[in-house]
């Protein structure tokens, strides 16, 4: 196990939708449907962070 970075990732369910709501710790947003296409986005810090 490694220790933590203090980075925060927030990902939040919008209600009535199946729609996904993220904010990466470095402020850039990103909606999808797909949870594994969400967090691939957050851990490919920086690339992806355009959208």
């Amino acid at each position: 196990m490694t220790a933590p970075t203090g980075e925060i990732y927030r990902i939040d369910w919008v209600p009535g939708t199946d729609v996904l709501h993220g904010t990466c710790h470095c402020g850039a947003e990103h909606t999808a449907e797909d949870p594994v296409a969400m967090w691939e986005w957050m851990l490919g810090h920086p690339e992806g962070h355009t959208s």
